[in-house]
């Protein structure tokens, strides 16, 4: 009777034990779903207040196509709900490229987000060069008087933030899907 009883209560334990171990692989389970669902997909305009801290990291940005390639279609443009920055995004991963008809399109882009650093010296360059261009009364005045207010506005934030580079973020963009409201 004593050897049954033991028998039954290891039984027991190991039934239990094979019950835990298999609620704990579905916790885990169920756990990694819930990541990989719970991505947040950041607004192409709110992007930039994290972006230094994400860089080369895996991210979703949302966004709405304002430009693609007409040549190559192995970019676009993207910018958020407030049109207040916009981000470039690459064909890399399952893209081909970006048909032009996405122009206007809303789109979430997964992709790995890069940085491109303009050293005060290029920029210096640019700044020449875009100079050159302005005295030669070509038409191009507006264009270089644009360009000219950009080259300040990263001297600008460069003084402000204490650095001696410009940040320039992009994507190299995986997969995107299109979002129909």
């Amino acid at each position: 009777m004593k050897k049954l009883s033991f028998i039954l209560a290891a039984f027991a334990l190991f039934v239990i034990s094979c019950n835990n171990a298999g609620q704990t692989k579905n916790d885990q389970e169920s756990q990694q779903t819930t990541e990989e669902t719970a991505v947040v997909a950041y607004d192409a305009d709110s992007l930039y207040a994290i972006a230094e801290s994400m860089i080369d990291k895996e991210i979703a940005v949302r966004g709405y196509v304002t430009h693609t390639c007409k040549h190559s279609g192995k970019r676009c443009f993207l910018t958020g709900e407030g049109q207040q920055h916009s981000i470039r995004v690459e064909a890399k991963g399952e893209i081909g490229g970006f048909n032009r008809e996405l122009e206007g399109s809303q789109l979430v882009v997964n992709g790995i987000l890069r940085e491109r650093r303009l050293t005060q010296a290029e920029i210096a360059d640019i700044e020449k060069s875009t100079n050159e261009k302005l005295s030669q009364e070509d038409g191009s005045a507006e264009t270089c008087a644009a360009e000219l207010a950009n080259i300040n506005e990263m001297k600008e934030w460069m003084k402000a933030q204490g650095k001696d580079y410009y940040s320039i973020y992009y994507i190299d963009g995986l997969n995107y899907e299109e979002i129909h409201n």
